[in-house]
C-alpha cells in the first residue's frame, strides 16, 4: 500500500468514527430531551457544529442517518427473508419479527422521534419516508394472503407500528408487576421506563395480525 493510501484509508475511517460519534449523540440527546438540537448534538459529540452539517447536510440528513444505524442494529436487513419465504403466513410472521427487533433496538429513542414527528415537519418526513416502506411491504404480505379481507394490508401496517408494540410491551411489563409473576420497570409517575425488551409483545402482535386478517390460530 503507497503511502497516499494508507493516509486516505486513515482520513476515511476518521471521517467514519465521527459520523458514528455524532449520530450516537443524536440518539442520546433525543432519548433525553425528546429534541433535537444540532448545536448540542454538535457539543455532546465533541465536533463543530459545521462538522454536523458538513457530514449530514441538515436535520433531515442527521435523522435519516440516526434511522439508518437503528435499522442496521435493529436486524432490518433480515426482513428480506420475509418476502421469501414460500408460505404467506410464515412470511408475515417473519415480517413481524423483524420490525418487532427494530423497534426495541431504543425504544426510548424511538418513540421521542416519532413523537416529535407529529410536531416537527421536517422530522415527519423523515419519518413518513420511512413508514411508507413499510406500508409498501405490509402491502405485498397481505396481497399473497389467502382470503384475506379487503384492507388486510392496511392492518397489517396498523399492527406492526411501534406504538403497537410499545403498548403491549408496557402491558406486559404491568401485567408481571401486578400479577408477581416478574418485575416490571417503572419510571417516574410510575410509568414504564421504556428501557424494558420491547420484543416481548412480539408473540401477541403475531397473534393479533392472524386474527385481523383471517389466519391460523397458531404455526403451522
Amino acid at each position: 500500500m503507497s503511502p497516499r493510501s494508507y493516509r486516505m484509508g486513515q482520513r476515511q475511517a476518521e471521517v467514519d468514527e465521527t459520523r458514528a460519534r455524532i449520530v450516537a449523540a443524536a440518539r442520546a440527546h433525543l432519548a433525553e430531551t425528546g429534541g433535537v438540537s444540532l448545536d448540542a448534538v454538535a457539543r455532546r459529540a465533541d465536533v463543530a457544529r459545521a462538522t454536523v452539517y458538513y457530514q449530514f447536510g441538515s436535520k433531515a440528513g442527521l435523522l435519516e442517518a440516526v434511522c439508518d444505524a437503528l435499522a442496521a442494529q435493529g436486524g432490518m436487513a433480515g426482513l428480506a427473508e420475509a418476502f421469501t419465504l414460500a408460505d404467506p403466513w410464515a412470511a408475515v410472521d417473519r415480517f413481524v419479527e423483524v420490525m418487532g427487533g427494530f423497534w426495541a433496538v431504543d425504544r426510548v429513542c424511538t418513540r421521542r422521534l416519532r413523537a416529535l414527528a407529529a410536531l416537527d415537519e421536517e422530522v415527519g418526513r423523515v419519518i413518513a419516508d420511512r413508514d411508507a416502506r413499510r406500508r409498501e411491504g405490509a402491502a405485498v404480505l397481505a396481497g399473497r394472503l389467502p382470503a384475506a379481507p379487503p384492507d388486510a394490508a392496511s392492518l397489517l401496517f396498523v399492527l406492526t407500528a411501534f406504538e403497537t408494540y410499545d403498548a403491549l410491551a408496557a402491558e406486559t411489563a404491568e401485567t408481571t408487576e401486578t400479577t408477581g409473576t416478574g418485575t416490571g420497570t417503572r419510571g417516574p409517575a410510575g410509568a414504564p421506563d421504556g428501557g424494558g425488551d420491547l420484543t416481548v409483545a412480539t408473540p401477541a402482535v403475531i397473534r393479533l395480525v392472524r386474527a385481523a386478517l383471517g389466519g391460523p390460530a397458531e404455526r403451522p
